[in-house]
């Protein structure tokens, strides 16, 4: 199948249209984390930057971390830019550009997320790492793809009726992290989480400044859902996105969450900063045996 021109919307220098990317760019294990001032906290680690590229707020360094290549890439925030970065990732390295042709043999990318993110369960400590190894997805980005996700049905439908989920809102939908990525991040130290992915940071949330809530009982309805011994752990604004369409496209994912606010408390880190850059070294030094 030939993509067209408007399918495919490459750059004059034969990029991909968003990341401003050709295929030889990328690393594959790419560190995705949504603030772009973020990327040089990571990159900073690196033994040599090979590569900076950046268009609007997408930025992406290249470089070698003790020897091995990585990207790191700022993604924005939500999950309509994760449908964006994800699909023309995959396309760096699974599309012929030139010949605007899917290849026939299709080329396997880490994506490990690290951001930060509120737990909503009193026991998760406040500057505490949690890897999500499960999300639930409250956008709808997994709807306009056909293909069957590592999607667990089960979950979606005891929330539903547990909450009263109201049906004009979009079914959430929940899916699971790389199983690979799984086996090897985790840690006695981490907390293992069932992550809620949020179209947005107020009223999705459960926060509310001047308007009101069109359920006021939203948030205790999040954090008391639980199925099967699990219960919502987190709140963020990504993972779920990064987690279904990487399944469709047959990439590995994973979501690094550094605990830095538990609404179940009202407490927040007093130095965040330092616990994100705590994560990004463990993150990185993780990624060596990839």
């Amino acid at each position: 199948m030939h993509l067209g021109p408007s399918e495919l919307i490459l750059n004059q220098d034969g990029s991909v249209y968003h990341l401003n990317l050709l295929p030889e760019d990328i690393a594959h294990t790419v560190i995705l984390v949504g603030d772009p001032d973020r990327v040089e906290r990571v990159s900073r680690h690196f033994d040599q930057v090979e590569i900076e590229k950046r268009k609007r707020e997408f930025i992406t360094h290249t470089g070698r971390y003790k020897g091995k290549r990585l990207s790191v890439l700022s993604t924005g925030i939500g999950t309509d830019n994760i449908d964006i970065v994800l699909n023309e990732l995959d396309a760096l390295v699974n599309i012929d550009l030139v010949n605007r042709k899917v290849h026939k043999n299709k080329q396997v990318l880490n994506f490990i997320r690290i951001g930060t993110s509120g737990a909503v369960q009193a026991e998760i400590p406040v500057d505490s790492f949690l890897l999500s190894e499960y999300a639930l997805g409250f956008d709808s980005v997994l709807r306009y793809y056909r293909g069957q996700a590592e999607r667990l049905t089960e979950f979606e439908d005891a929330f539903m009726e547990q909450t009263g989920w109201d049906p004009e809102k979009s079914r959430p939908y929940a899916v699971s992290c790389s199983e690979f990525l799984l086996d090897h991040f985790t840690e006695d130290r981490i907390c293992l989480g069932f992550t809620g992915s949020n179209v947005g940071f107020y009223g999705p949330q459960g926060r509310h400044l001047r308007l009101q809530a069109a359920d006021p009982k939203l948030h205790e309805k999040l954090a008391s859902f639980s199925f099967q011994g699990r219960k919502l752990t987190n709140f963020e604004m990504e993972t779920s996105a990064l987690y279904g369409l990487s399944s469709l496209m047959g990439h590995r994912a994973i979501s690094m969450n550094a605990i830095i606010a538990n609404r179940a408390t009202t407490t927040f880190s007093k130095n965040p900063r330092k616990t994100v850059d705590q994560l990004i070294k463990w993150s990185l030094d993780k990624t060596l045996l990839l």
